[in-house]
């Protein structure tokens, strides 16, 4: 790892970061990082556990929404061991996948059918039953040494940060559904008005005001009356 490079690169990272509007995008300029910047990391996410059931708040990369899938239909996996773990370790490190895991078998063989070869990932809080973690993936066995580890601590910094400006996991559920409910509100507009992207937005929000109602529930109504037709 060429530690100064990598300082650079953060100090700059440090900076875009700040200039985002919103948790959603930090989180995802946080985990586009992760793939650039830390050496042989093929794919990253963050992975939350809210009420049992497993959340990708954000990723960047392929096999990382189904891996983050099967570690919640499971309930097992390095992201579950590492948050029931009383020692107050943050980390893990997986460097060979191919080797048998009798703590969690059955992620383990899901995991090398996705073609993960090693893993690495860092608890970003604990809350009773529910977690948060930054995941770390690469193809390649042996990928994430202790160098790689701490880079990763580094970037999970920066996450823990964003994730700690929302005041709970629902506020992220709900900013993700009502930003889909908007797309597909816009995406009706679009093609059924031949509108551009602005045009159905400023529709949309014209309608929110003139008849006080959030955007969410007119996109929500938009969907509705689309679906019944």
């Amino acid at each position: 790892m060429q530690w100064q490079r990598f300082a650079e690169q953060m100090a700059v990272l440090a900076r875009d970061l700040l200039e985002k509007k919103t948790v959603q995008e930090t989180l995802d300029a946080i985990t586009a990082a992760a793939v650039n910047l830390v050496e042989g990391c093929d794919a990253a996410g963050i992975l939350a556990v809210r009420k049992g059931r497993a959340i990708t708040l954000s990723s960047c990369g392929d096999r990382v929404e189904a891996s983050d899938r099967m570690q919640g239909e499971l309930g097992e996996g390095p992201c579950y061991d590492l948050a029931r773990r009383e020692d107050g370790e943050r980390t893990y490190r997986i460097e060979d996948m191919t080797l048998p895991r009798p703590d969690w078998p059955a992620y383990a063989k899901a995991a090398r059918e996705l073609g993960i070869g090693s893993m690495t990932g860092i608890l970003l809080y604990t809350d009773n039953e529910d977690f948060g973690a930054l995941n770390l993936y690469a193809r390649r066995p042996g990928t994430f040494t202790e160098d790689i580890e701490t880079a990763g601590w580094i970037l999970a910094s920066h996450a823990a940060v964003a994730l700690a400006s929302a005041r709970t996991i629902d506020q992220l559920e709900h900013a993700m559904e009502t930003r889909h409910a908007i797309g597909e509100a816009m995406g009706i507009l679009m093609e059924r008005h031949a509108m551009s992207e602005d045009d159905a937005f400023d529709v949309l929000r014209r309608l929110s005001q003139h008849h006080n109602i959030k955007l969410r529930d007119v996109a929500q109504t938009f969907r509705a009356e689309h679906d019944r037709r």
